[in-house]
């Protein structure tokens, strides 16, 4: 097994827990695409500096988890809570393309946040970055969160 393959499968059943739809499969992911060229050069951010970006009301913050890391992690105070990382409708975002997005998902193994940022850029969003860290980074540090309530 080549190593590109077993990365991409390790980082599929990582990112596993933020995902809300069908994986792609091994061939699939091995493959380079314009969505991780796009994710390569999306800038990402610390916990910090979201967190002082929503302090001073500077970014918007756009939830790419699913309903079942939501639930066990809970979710960014005021972020927005897209319905599907990749195919979520652009009215679930700001009408201003120049107000900052900050998206995010599961921890740093995920790509959910990659995959809904490059959306974003596609459609003219003109300041688009990503807290790596995701929500279990932003737990980790101590940041706020609220709580989903159980359906």
């Amino acid at each position: 097994m080549s190593k590109i393959p077993f990365a991409a499968f390790a980082v599929v059943v990582l990112c596993s827990a933020c995902s809300t739809k069908q994986a792609p499969s091994p061939t699939e992911s091995a493959k380079p695409s314009a969505q991780a060229a796009a994710a390569s050069k999306t800038p990402e951010l610390t916990v910090a500096q979201v967190a002082t970006a929503l302090r001073d009301k500077r970014a918007t913050v756009v939830d790419a988890n699913g309903p079942e890391t939501r639930q066990q992690y809970g979710v960014v105070p005021g972020a927005v809570l897209l319905s599907d990382h990749r195919n979520y409708a652009l009215s679930e975002l700001p009408s201003d393309k120049s107000q900052p997005l900050v998206f995010y998902c599961g921890g740093t193994q995920c790509r959910a946040s990659d995959a809904a940022a490059s959306r974003a850029l596609s459609a003219g969003y003109a300041s688009v970055s990503v807290m790596r860290e995701g929500i279990k980074g932003w737990v980790s540090a101590g940041q706020p969160v609220a709580s989903m309530p159980k359906s």
